[in-house]
């Protein structure tokens, strides 16, 4: 009786705290939506004819502010009326043109007004929305990749692998070798040895299994129509909408439904956690397959990464390799097999190609880990093509708050439930605008090599990528993110281009939200702050000069939308203040963190006009070396270069962006971009040639679209010079050539401010190198030592720019500088260790040449140039 009675209490006395506080967060977010989703809400809902209007903001348990509480007005019979000392502005933007707001599209739902009353879907639009959207078959693969032979070879290596180990160190322990050993080891095996084989063979296979059970996804449509359902009901508390573009919806219905066995392989720029979930809300209720989603094991808290994994989340380890220098061969195989059964069985892909979150606003350089397994599985055969879908995310402010901690040097706080629920809490009681999600036209993995085959070469020769059969190899190099390394050396080149050019792709159809504008404008052209009527007019110039180049989430009036993400941003990034004459300026808020956060937003736009920045740059560098800066110079005559030398120094300029931007698409050449910049320069009327200081704004227009045509077909450009010759190929005289215009000196700074808190930032960087002469150091010493530096500097005002505290930035120009082989980086007891090359240790002085070489992208700004 009393064991009967004992098993029968088993079970609720096996329910752990933690299933407990599962349990509870579900009954929060349950109570939640409650609160968020009163009566009067849902009438509102369902009776739209009754034009009421309600403004409701609750809080739970009955703690509201004043500004929060419901406000119920009918709009035909009641008008209220408040005095206030300024006028209210609007809060809400309207989104751009042939966009629509996914919070308020149910599809699947019942019409309003009612059409009938036996469709229950009108009452509860967003349940039959969630519930009556296209479901898709998600089978799993863990049970294929368990019995794949390959894992089972992988297994074998690995334990084989461990046991040589353990007779080395017996060796080593026992300080002697059996010489004879290689030449008994094929006729017998010592019956210890063959127990400790077996016993290290099943440790091994335990692993495999274990690691492919914390690895695999659990995507299945109930938790996709729940969630769904939930974010249909959250999303609206904290975002004005979540925006996509109609006719690309359009595009990725019609991609699938013509080749239904080809996957789609999402790529989206990573900017916030919320990402890879609307990513996959937008595509479920669009009857488009959702994508099963590569992130990192650190989301594997307790409830959210059950939930994540539920919604198509499989884990993968940031690092691969526990040990320095020794591969973990069963991880990579079973990453590599998971993702290839799950190509092979129609699963749709998504993963970020950056690998992290953007620390810095802009994109960061691309890594080759999963892109490698899905184009090694396209050249092995085991899947006919893959369209490549590159996915630009934007949002008005960031929800994820800020990443000021991790640039200015301090630790990442590490993810947690706890952390996560805070999130939650303060993300559902503020406001972050608009939500922008573009996905661009899909391009086969197919198509790709092959245009790649056209261009690509090596030693003057063809290089030429087939699909060819092969198999998993486990002694191949490390250059990949996750580590896989199941792409053969001659196919890396192929890789590494189709990353670049899918992160160009993304960056250059990154809509533009209001934020990023007001940002941009307040770091390059109103350091000081300006009034909202002056920022509204830069905004009109600004949005007539991004016109047919970048797509705007924004329209209406500049001067509404400069209010609104003044408002948006709020008073510790964007503040209002009274300048001498007594008008209200909106300028940024005091304190190096809201320059830093601010720069987050700005440098959206800073990858589209980083080629003219650093041309602007380079020209004004150059005038004051040739011309030395006198006045009679500057004053009586306009200066001016060889466009030639420009572009030639302007090339060396680049090379030290290289870790920072990517400038050009794989199918293009620097100098064609160059080329390009200079061109938007002149019709800008920054700077002027000889020939075109008269000649009509339509001809300079046609002269620039038609080398941007010839830049984007990646050409070796077909502009022809006056005289019929190409003009790539004449010699350019030596004689200056292009021309500084004095009367758009303001633009002219403005340029050049976009890169240089980045040149700031990478001068420090080199300045200290003297630190490591005759003398090595840890990285993680050497990095904190330059942003302290950086802090020192814009304390005492050396440095202008404080957003040039950055870690992101000098971890870039440390890649630049051991590329130049100014520094060399080493492993020691998995520490990387920093000293200088070779030649630099020798002569203290060469590095000179260096810290003279960083000071050429940095603007100069000596008596009062500009």
């Amino acid at each position: 009786m009393l064991a009967t009675l004992m098993s029968f209490l088993q079970g609720p006395v096996e329910f752990s705290l933690l299933g407990f506080i599962e349990a509870a967060s579900v009954a929060f977010i349950l109570y939640y939506i409650y609160a968020k989703t009163r009566t009067l809400a849902i009438i509102a809902g369902l009776f739209p004819n009754l034009n009421l209007n309600i403004n409701y903001r609750s809080t739970l348990f009955g703690l509201q502010k004043a500004h929060n509480k419901p406000l119920i007005t009918s709009t035909a019979t009641t008008t209220i009326t408040t005095t206030k000392k300024e006028p209210k502005r609007e809060n809400s933007l309207a989104h751009g043109i042939g966009t629509q707001n996914m919070l308020e599209l149910t599809p699947h739902a019942g019409r309003k007004p009612f059409h009938t009353l036996k469709d229950w879907g009108v009452y509860f639009p967003y349940v039959a929305q969630s519930f009556r959207s296209k479901k898709f078959d998600y089978p799993q693969v863990t049970s294929l990749v368990q019995k794949d032979p390959v894992l089972q070879r992988a297994v074998k290596q690995a334990a084989e692998q461990i046991l040589r180990e353990q007779e080395q160190q017996s060796k080593e322990t026992t300080g002697h070798e059996d010489l004879n050993f290689n030449e008994r080891r094929n006729s017998y095996r010592p019956p210890h040895r063959h127990s400790d084989y077996q016993h290290i063979l099943q440790r091994q296979e335990y692993r495999a299994i274990k690691i492919l059970k914390e690895m695999r996804s659990t995507l299945n449509n109930f938790l996709l129509a729940f969630t769904s359902w939930l974010l249909y009901k959250l999303l609206p508390c904290f975002l004005t909408g979540v925006v996509t573009h109609t006719q690309q919806i359009e595009m990725l219905k019609t991609a699938s439904e013509k080749a239904p066995g080809i996957p789609l392989i999402f790529l989206p720029l990573h900017r916030s956690h919320l990402d890879y979930i609307l990513v996959t809300f937008i595509l479920t209720n669009n009857d488009i397959r959702s994508p099963l989603v590569a992130a990192g094991n650190n989301l594997q808290i307790p409830v959210f990464g059950e939930i994540l994994r539920g919604l198509g989340a499989f884990f993968i380890k940031r690092k691969i390799d526990p040990i320095v220098g020794k591969k973990d061969i069963i991880y990579r195989a079973v990453l590599h097999l998971y993702l290839q059964h799950a190509l092979k069985m129609g699963h749709n892909v998504e993963f970020f190609i950056e690998g992290g979150r953007t620390r810095t606003g802009k994109p960061c350089m691309p890594k080759g880990g999963i892109l490698s397994v899905i184009v090694n599985a396209f050249m092995d055969r085991s899947i006919p093509d893959a369209l490549l879908v590159p996915v630009s995310v934007n949002y008005e402010r960031l929800v994820d708050g800020n990443f000021v901690r991790e640039q200015k040097g301090e630790k990442k706080i590490p993810e947690s439930f706890g952390k996560a629920m805070s999130g939650i809490w303060k993300a559902l009681n503020s406001k972050y605008g608009l939500m922008r999600i573009d996905f661009n036209e899909p391009y086969s993995i197919k198509e790709l090599v092959q245009s790649y085959n056209k261009i690509a070469k090596e030693d003057g020769s063809m290089k030429i990528y087939k699909p060819s059969a092969r198999t998993l190899q486990h002694n191949q190099s490390t250059s990949s993110l996750y580590g896989t390394d199941v792409v053969c050396e001659e196919h890396r080149s192929l890789i590494e281009s189709i990353s670049r050019q899918v992160v160009y792709d993304c960056a250059a159809a990154t809509s533009i939200m209001s934020t990023n504008a007001l940002a941009f404008l307040l770091l390059t052209r109103y350091r000081n702050g300006a009034t909202d009527k002056e920022l509204a007019k830069a905004l009109d110039d600004l949005r007539q000069r991004l016109t047919g180049k970048k797509d705007l989430g924004f329209s209406g009036e500049s001067i509404h939308i400069i209010n609104y993400a003044t408002d948006l941003l709020g008073e510790k990034l964007v503040k209002r203040c009274y300048d001498s004459n007594n008008q209200i300026l909106i300028c940024v808020a005091n304190g190096i963190e809201s320059w830093i956060e601010l720069a987050y937003y700005s440098n959206t736009l800073t990858p589209h006009f980083a080629l003219q920045s650093i041309v602007l740059t380079t020209f004004h560098n150059l005038l004051l070396k040739h011309v030395n800066m006198l006045e009679e110079n500057l004053t009586s005559t306009e200066p001016g270069i060889c466009r030639k030398k420009l572009i030639e120094a302007a090339i060396e300029n680049c090379e030290v962006y290289r870790y920072e931007y990517i400038l050009y698409k794989p199918t293009q050449t620097l100098e064609q971009v160059l080329e390009s910049a200079i061109d938007e320069l002149i019709v800008q009327g920054i700077i002027k040639t000889e020939e075109t200081e008269n000649e009509p704004e339509s001809v300079m227009e046609s002269r620039r679209k038609a080398r941007g045509l010839a830049t984007y077909l990646g050409e070796e450009s077909d502009d022809m010079s006056d005289d019929g010759h190409n003009f790539l190929d004449v010699e350019q005289p030596q004689l200056p050539d292009l021309f500084l215009i004095s009367d758009t000196k303001v633009q002219q700074k403005a340029l050049c401010e976009v890169l240089a808190p980045y040149g700031h930032a990478y001068l420090c960087v080199a300045q200290s190198l003297y630190i490591l002469y005759q003398n090595s150091m840890l990285e993680s010493e050497f990095i904190k030592l330059v942003v302290k530096e950086l802090n020192t500097k814009v304390k005492t005002q050396q440095c202008p720019y404080a957003e040039s505290i950055s870690t992101d930035s000098v971890r870039n120009c440390l890649k630049v500088l051991e590329k130049w082989s100014v520094i060399e980086i080493s492993n020691q007891s998995g520490l990387r260790l920093l000293a200088l090359g070779t030649l630099y240790e020798t002569s203290r002085s060469s590095l000179k040449n260096i810290v003279q070489r960083i000071s050429d992208i940095v603007p100069y700004y000596a008596n009062d140039y500009f």
